[in-house]
């Protein structure tokens, strides 16, 4: 099942980048693992490089025979290759991990831009670089999207099935140059055709939301999610203001 979900992941990250058709292309794998993306980039047609830090998971993809080059790295100390060499740069389930620090030289903002500042080099003018992640919450995102975006990258976040708790899935989109449009998710079309529009890399902050992706019960979005509900389903609904979830002092 998991590597169902991965190679699920990997061909829509693929189409993403949006390759030309015509010819073959050398992707970077950021986080390659045992080299499941690298299989389906290879069935393409295009040519790979995969990096990860763990030699576990790389020796994983040598006894499977993997077509692509592989290299065992940090991408928090940056991608070593010379620029403009990539046709573009999928990573699967593996930018999140910078936003850790698991040691104590470590950190996060530094390690991002570090990464992203080096792929925008390595990248050729007019590529893309479709990432791929799971945020544990709304500010890692910001912290992520930032440092992207200050490292000279344009795009945004394409979110699949954003209605789905399972399927919900988050691509960051980047675009190397002149900015493309950005791709529409998957599903994300209301029932009555009405289109949910996609995140574009903004400065305001997501409320939190818990692990499984649902507002804190009682908070402001719980209750306008749920008036929300009450409406579509025809109910009546007092009007929202600026009061709406706000707690009240406690009585004398």
């Amino acid at each position: 099942r998991v590597v169902e979900i991965q190679s699920q992941m990997s061909e829509r990250a693929v189409e993403l980048l949006g390759l030309p058709g015509d010819r073959p292309c050398l992707l970077l794998d950021v986080g390659c693992g045992s080299g499941l993306s690298g299989d389906y980039i290879s069935e393409e047609g295009h040519y790979w490089i995969g990096m990860d830090i763990s030699p576990a998971m790389l020796d994983v993809a040598v006894e499977r025979e993997v077509e692509g080059d592989l290299l065992l790295a940090d991408v928090g100390h940056g991608i070593p290759f010379r620029p403009g060499m990539f046709d573009g740069c999928i990573s699967i389930s593996a930018v999140q991990w910078l936003c850790n620090a698991d040691k104590k030289s470590h950190s996060p903002p530094k390690r991002l831009y570090r990464f992203f500042s080096t792929l925008y080099t390595a990248l050729a003018r007019g590529a893309r670089a479709v990432l791929q992640l799971y945020p544990e919450n709304s500010e890692q995102l910001e912290l992520i999207t930032a440092q992207a975006m200050r490292a000279g990258f344009t795009g945004g976040m394409v979110v699949d099935y954003p209605n789905s708790a399972k399927a919900k899935k988050f691509f960051l989109c980047l675009f190397v140059g002149a900015s493309g449009t950005l791709p529409k998710g998957l599903g994300t079309e209301c029932a009555d055709g009405e289109e949910i529009h996609q995140a574009k890399f903004t400065n305001e902050r997501t409320r939190f939301r818990n692990a499984k992706g649902k507002s804190v019960k009682k908070s402001r979005d719980w209750i306008l999610e749920k008036k929300e509900r009450r409406r579509r389903q025809g109910k009546e609904v007092r009007a929202d203001t600026k009061y709406t979830g706000r707690k009240r002092r406690p009585r004398f």
